[in-house]
């Protein structure tokens, strides 16, 4: 794991895969497989939505921190097999950005972007940077697991 920074309102992480960006990039675009690499545990199901993601897409997730919830998302950043990006209602941002290594591999970054969220503050207040921090580490290592098992 690698750039464990806290910057502001955005919290990243990277790491390599050894895989091509396009196979990376198609488990971020099925939200149907979210479940599968998500490291916080708080991802249950894809319920509403298309098979592939696209800039606009809407897709809904059933979420469970302390109690289920839906969580309805809009795909806010998109270039096919380099970047995916989708806002949930409170404005915060999940970013996943891949970069081709040239030795071969991709460098996958997630970035949890609150910087335009809703009452922000409260998430400092909570320590939430840390938790969403240790939740993408997580992430990060389940999508290489995952990938690289084929």
């Amino acid at each position: 794991m690698t750039d464990a920074s806290v910057n502001g309102w955005r919290i990243s992480r990277s790491i390599e895969i050894a895989a091509p960006p396009a196979r990376i990039f198609d488990l971020l675009a099925d939200p149907r497989q979210h479940p599968r690499f998500d490291g916080s545990g708080s991802v249950k199901a894809a319920v509403v939505g298309p098979g592939r993601l696209w800039l606009g897409a809407r897709f809904g997730m059933v979420v469970r921190i302390a109690l289920p919830y839906f969580v309805p998302n809009l795909v806010v950043e998109f270039a096919e097999n380099r970047l995916i990006a989708w806002r949930h209602v409170a404005r915060h941002i999940w970013r996943y950005e891949l970069e081709e290594l040239p030795g071969g591999g991709t460098r996958v970054t997630e970035t949890f972007d609150y910087s335009r969220a809703q009452g922000k503050t409260v998430y400092h207040v909570l320590r939430w940077p840390a938790r969403n921090a240790a939740s993408i580490e997580a992430t990060l290592r389940r999508l290489k697991e995952l990938v690289e098992a084929g």
